[in-house]
Parts: structure tokens; C-alpha cells; sequence
């Protein structure tokens, strides 16, 4: 393996410690906001079950005023009934004050079941400001962890970022440029070794994509210091030492 090559192959090395190094780093800023997209989960849930709440009594405060009206107006038809001149009149004014009672008493009924209603969503609603409180919690000891490793991770990688900047200096600027654009394809791996299959001589394959490579370009590995790439994937092909 010529210089070129072998230059490519340990910047492979190190971009793949740089990759996983910046990997790292992203994972554990990433808990922070997982932590705090929870938090803000759990606050929605709580503006969604306190405006529930607002409605509900709104619902139960008209109800309570109409309940007023109505009772107002059994004392009137009570009242009627002690001025009632004949048992007709008494009749039908003793009809609609029982209607009036009947239809007093459904709406009781429903203000009951809104006042449970609203008891039920109070105490979902504490609930879920006690769970906010814990996450709030969790939240400060992720963040605190977050930033120690944070600067752990952020030194690793800034060493790193050295010894690939030294590495891409031994290959040549036009080489690096084709190692640059497929390790953007392939998230880091752009060189790929050369795999020959066991009990068949001569049969190769990219192990990048794991397509058939021809004789010719295995021969050319052995001969030449030049980048060939796999025709299907388009990594950069080497070949181990043995193979040489």
C-alpha cells in the first residue's frame, strides 16, 4: 500500500473517533432537551386540563344562574296558587309549578356531575403539577451532568479534531477532497476494505456495500498508489496487508 493509501486509512481511523467523539457529545446535550421537551409535555397537559376546569364552571355557574331564575319563579307560582280563583286555574298553575320543580331538579343533577367533574380535573391537575416539579428536578441533575460531560466530551473531541487535521495534511488536497465528500455520504466511512471470499481465490468484494469488485481493481491496489473507488458504492477501496 502506497503512501497515499496508507494515509487515507488513518484518517479513516481517526474520523471514526472523531465521528463517535462528536457523537458523544451531541447524546448527552440531547438528554437536556429530552428532559425539557417532557417538562413542557406535561405543562401543555396542565394548561389543557385548566382551561377544561375554566370551561366546565363557566358550564356550572350559567346552570347555577338559570337555577336562581327558576326558583324565583316558584315562589311566584306558589304565590298564584294561594290567589287562584278556580280549580281550573289552581290546576294548571299547580302543573306548571311541579314542570317547574322537575326540570329545577335535572338541572341540579347536572350541576353535581360538573362539580365532580371539576373536583376530578383539580386533582389530575395537581397530579400533573407534582410531576412537573419532579421532572423540573431531574431536569437540573441531567443538566448538571450534561454540562460536566459536556466538557469532557468537547475536550475529546478538540484533541481529536487535532490529530485529523494533522492526518488530513499527509493527503493530498485533491484526494482528500473525494475521501471528504463520501465520508458526507456515509456518514464517516468512506474507505472500505477490500474482502476476499473464503475457498474462492480471485472472488472480492467491497466491504462497504459488499458488491463483487473486479480482478483489475485489486491488481491496481497492489501495483498502484491511486484511489479506486467501488463501482456500486463509490468508497474508497484498500486492501488489508496480507493481501498485498
Amino acid at each position: 500500500m502506497g503512501s497515499v493509501l496508507q494515509a487515507m486509512v488513518k484518517l479513516q481511523s481517526v474520523e471514526n473517533r472523531l465521528r463517535a467523539a462528536k457523537a458523544k457529545l451531541a447524546r448527552c446535550r440531547r438528554n437536556v432537551i429530552i428532559q425539557e421537551n417532557q417538562i413542557r409535555t406535561l405543562q401543555n397537559a396542565l394548561e389543557a386540563k385548566k382551561e377544561e376546569i375554566q370551561l366546565t364552571t363557566i358550564q356550572s355557574d350559567r346552570l347555577e344562574l338559570e337555577l336562581k331564575t327558576r326558583d324565583a319563579d316558584i315562589a311566584k307560582l306558589r304565590a298564584s296558587l294561594n290567589t287562584a280563583r278556580t280549580n281550573k286555574e289552581y290546576a294548571a298553575v299547580l302543573t306548571q309549578l311541579n314542570t317547574t320543580r322537575a326540570d329545577n331538579s335535572k338541572i341540579e343533577s347536572q350541576i353535581l356531575d360538573l362539580m365532580k367533574d371539576i373536583e376530578v380535573d383539580n386533582a389530575e391537575s395537581q397530579k400533573i403539577q407534582q410531576q412537573i416539579d419532579e421532572q423540573k428536578g431531574k431536569l437540573d441533575q441531567v443538566r448538571k451532568e450534561s454540562e460536566q460531560l459536556a466538557t469532557k466530551y468537547e475536550a475529546e473531541t478538540d484533541q481529536i479534531q487535532c490529530e485529523w487535521d494533522e492526518a488530513a495534511r499527509q493527503v493530498p488536497a485533491e484526494q482528500l477532497g473525494i475521501f471528504k465528500r463520501v465520508a458526507e455520504t456515509y456518514d464517516g466511512e468512506a474507505v472500505a476494505i477490500i474482502e476476499q471470499n473464503q475457498g474462492r481465490t480471485g472472488a472480492y468484494t467491497c466491504g462497504g456495500c459488499f458488491m463483487g469488485v473486479t480482478d483489475e481493481c485489486v491488481n491496481q491496489l497492489m501495483t498502484k498508489d491511486d484511489i479506486i473507488r467501488c463501482p456500486n458504492c463509490t468508497r474508497i477501496l484498500v486492501l488489508v496487508p496480507s493481501q498485498e
